[in-house]
């Protein structure tokens, strides 16, 4: 995808989200929109910060890991260093977590509202080096919208 392409999600979701406050329907929109908009994934959804643990929230694709720890795999690597994690090659990331054998790159956005980490947004490909430098900046700005448009909200 351009970059282009990534501000058009961006306004597609700040339609779908402009009337209504709750966070869950709109999340669910955040996964769906996204999901069907990006081509060679085979997995998408939103972790939810849980009492120290991420937690499986919306998604689309395969049933799941359910609980991931903070600091281990990708996610909670995400959820750690409150960075976006790209990795080309999942096999060659320390301690990553294989919920589908068919994914074989990986990004991950940490989602922060108000000035705390709520979640991740966790993106499965079956090919290695999916995801590029023009992928994490438009999944960032995608993230930076969901997270400002749900802003003063409890998170799901």
């Amino acid at each position: 995808m351009e970059s282009s392409d990534y501000n058009l999600l961006k306004s597609q979701f700040e339609a779908l989200v402009a009337d209504e406050p709750d966070v869950l329907a709109n999340t669910s929109n955040f996964v769906g929109l996204l999901f069907n908009a990006l081509d060679k994934i085979n997995w998408l959804g939103i972790y939810v910060l849980r009492d120290g643990e991420l937690v499986l929230g919306p998604f689309q694709g395969k049933p799941a890991c359910i609980r991931i720890p903070i600091g281990r795999g990708v996610c909670g690597t995400a959820a750690a260093t409150l960075e976006t994690q790209l990795v080309p090659n999942v096999h060659e990331f320390p301690g990553h977590i294989p919920c589908d054998d068919a994914s074989l790159s990986e990004i991950v956005v940490p989602l922060i509202i108000d000035g705390a980490l709520v979640g991740v947004l966790d993106i499965d490909s079956p090919i290695t080096d999916r995801f590029n430098a023009i992928d994490k900046e438009g999944l960032e700005l995608l993230c930076s919208a969901f997270c400002e448009s749900q802003s003063g909200r409890k998170f799901i």
